[in-house]
């Protein structure tokens, strides 16, 4: 029917389709706008831009539902309830009984993990000491909740090896500051720059994994960290990857390396973390672009549009599941010499700061 309509129809009026589509839009996002049903209705009836987002979410969901007894490397419950212990114990005044609403949940989890035994033990030694701590500091007599589930992590702590390091709240004058002065992270901060235009040399892997480390220092929602680096330094490969998005017509047949940020939607039980993933996923990525300036390698971060075609493609190069969302693309090399950068005028911290 579309292709014998096409033939029939002429011209002129072919041309004029869109630009009458894009005048009942408009219309229909006035009135549609007005209330929330009736914004849930436009995009039910007339709009399918917020589908995959729809199922990224419910999918997420249920895999976090599954999380909860068949652990993955990284447990989001239990990364989420040992930072809220840690919180509690750093609490001026602590409370002699706190975390009563959680402290079974985490405690019957961590025997879950342990039980699983695939959990990175990292993580799962960062869990025992903090509650190891918790229940040392914690008056347990005065909660038969907490006297429960100190039994329960009483009876196999001891079975479990102890890391060299401790991975317990400490004060902050305990920290090594780094002597790095205000002028010279201004000059980094200058330094990094979005470069397009890079040498054809190839990018040492450790480099990358060395600015992950930085990036993993990032502040994240109850360090949950939902997010991972899709590393490839295959010249071939980043340039096929690099030419998904928009954006980058004119110079991804230049890049030489590329990080694909992933979101987990996994790590959150409810909708109204979905957004979290941009925010702990961008905190990261500015770190990692920084590190990577130490080390004599430039970047460039490539928006990421929430398209689904864009969206299946990727989905299907690098292998991901409905639940993980590209949140942007990096390119990484060794800038080219004579390669121009955009001046870029930032703000003035006049215009930025808004006083309340």
């Amino acid at each position: 029917m579309k292709v014998l309509l096409k033939k029939i129809i002429p011209n002129s009026i072919k041309k004029k389709i869109p630009e009458f589509k894009q005048r009942i839009d408009s219309k229909l996002c006035i009135k549609s706008s007005k209330s929330r049903f009736l914004s849930s209705l436009y995009y039910f009836l007339f709009s399918d831009k917020f589908g995959r987002e729809h199922q990224a979410v419910l999918t997420g969901r249920v895999k976090y539902n599954n999380s909860l007894t068949v652990p993955d490397i990284s447990s989001a419950l239990l990364r989420r309830n040992t930072h809220r212990l840690e919180k509690g114990i750093i609490m001026q005044p602590r409370r002699d009984v706190f975390a009563e609403g959680y402290i079974s949940e985490t405690v019957d989890h961590y025997l879950v993990c342990l039980e699983a035994n695939t959990t990175d033990e990292c993580e799962m030694a960062w869990a025992k000491d903090v509650l190891t701590e918790y229940f040392t500091i914690v008056d347990i007599e005065k909660s038969e909740v907490i006297a429960q589930s100190y039994s329960k992590f009483n009876n196999i702590v001891n079975t479990v090896p102890s890391v060299s390091s401790l991975s317990i709240p400490y004060r902050r004058s305990e920290i090594c500051l780094s002597g790095i002065r205000y002028e010279e992270f201004k000059d980094l901060c200058i330094q990094r720059r979005s470069v397009r235009w890079f040498k054809e040399q190839s990018v040492e892997k450790e480099k990358i994994e060395a600015a992950i480390e930085i990036a993993s220092l990032a502040p994240s929602a109850c360090n949950r960290q939902p997010f991972d680096f899709f590393v490839t330094t295959n010249q071939d490969v980043a340039r096929e990857v690099g030419s998904i998005p928009m954006g980058t017509v004119g110079f991804s047949g230049n890049l030489q390396a590329l990080i694909v940020v992933v979101g987990n939607l996994s790590a959150y039980p409810f909708e109204q973390d979905r957004h979290v993933i941009y925010i702990d996923a961008s905190l990261a990525s500015m770190q990692l672009m920084l590190a990577l300036e130490t080390m004599g390698l430039s970047s460039c971060p490539i928006n990421w549009p929430d398209i689904e075609l864009f969206e299946r493609k990727m989905a299907s190069r690098i292998g991901l599941s409905i639940d993980q969302r590209p949140v942007l693309l990096i390119a990484v090399g060794y800038a080219s010499d004579e390669g121009l950068i955009p001046y870029s005028q930032k703000k003035s911290s006049s215009v930025l700061m808004k006083e309340f």
